[in-house]
């Protein structure tokens, strides 16, 4: 049996269903018993835990063969860094009370450094926390720049007729669709062919940088002289605060994206095969951030 943390969301909702249609027992965990219901259906069993509570963890652990690991966002809180250490402290203890033998984690590009990456130090704290469960084999799947977080620009294309963001024009991202982490976390789970404490990124199917980004939407939507502008801190922060997230998430975010822009967070892997995924950045435009824009052009 396999266990899933954060089931309901965008890698964990596919690492569930790929390894429910390769026959596999899947227990998928998460807060609302009626958002788990979708994968319910395909098989799976729901489990009702707080990420915070390391005694109902235990009870979801035991038995598992392995376990998919992601901190749950929480965009509003005001004390975002330290939620994420007590997650990731909960979440460890249940794994060694548990006995759990294998797991995988959604990671980073940049989690390899202590400091300055925003939100990303979470994830550094993470790595090492388990590194310190002795009869742990983990594997943190280092992914890189998710396509997600291209879709805010729907907003800014209609608003302002251009897309505006935080980072340079010309900072190549390794771009990556949100399902190939799951997938690349489904096979790892599947395989169990890691030992000790790994890391291995997820760098997309190929580096784009925010012009280039530009030209592919706007070819997409038919605007093809969409152009992209880096726009001050104080706007980007007034459009996030703006978005709902809280004071002290917008904070996080914003060193993260100068990490970004300084080189101080970046791939360390040569693309090869095994770090590079399927889904081009096109189609994602095409399926979703298409969809996404029309609807809101139709609303």
């Amino acid at each position: 049996m396999y266990v899933i943390l954060g089931a309901t969301g965008n890698t964990g909702s596919v690492a569930a269903e790929t390894l429910l249609s390769k026959g596999q027992k899947v227990r998928v965990v998460g807060r609302n018993k009626e958002r788990l219901s979708r994968l319910v259906n395909k098989g799976a069993e729901a489990f009702v835990a707080d990420v915070a509570d390391s005694a109902a963890l235990t009870k979801a652990f035991t038995g598992a063969r392995a376990v998919y690991v992601m901190l749950p966002p929480d965009l509003t809180s005001e004390h975002y860094r330290a939620h994420q250490d007590e997650a990731t402290n909960s979440i460890a203890k249940a794994l060694e009370a548990a006995g759990v033998t294998h797991s995988v984690t959604l990671s980073s590009v940049g989690a390899d450094k202590p400091d300055k990456t925003g939100p990303v130090v979470g994830l550094h704290f993470m790595e090492q926390r388990f590194a310190q469960i002795p009869k742990l084999n983990a594997l943190h799947l280092r992914a890189g720049y998710f396509m997600t977080n291209i879709l805010p620009q729907v907003g800014a294309i209609r608003m302002a007729g251009m897309a505006i963001g935080p980072l340079r024009p010309d900072l190549k991202l390794p771009l990556i669709d949100p399902d190939d982490i799951g997938a690349a976390a489904a096979d790892a789970l599947l395989k169990l062919a890691f030992r000790g404490k790994q890391t291995q990124e997820l760098q997309g199917q190929r580096d784009l940088d925010y012009k280039e980004i530009a030209t592919i939407i706007g070819k997409a939507i038919g605007k093809p002289d969409l152009r992209y502008v880096q726009g001050p801190d104080d706007q980007i922060r007034a459009a996030l605060l703006q978005a709902g997230m809280s004071e002290n998430f917008v904070g996080l975010m914003l060193e993260m994206c100068v990490a970004l822009n300084a080189g101080h967070m970046r791939t360390l892997e040569p693309r090869t095969a095994k770090n590079t995924t399927p889904t081009k950045f096109e189609t994602f435009v095409a399926e979703k951030f298409v969809p996404a824009f029309q609807q809101q052009s139709a609303a």
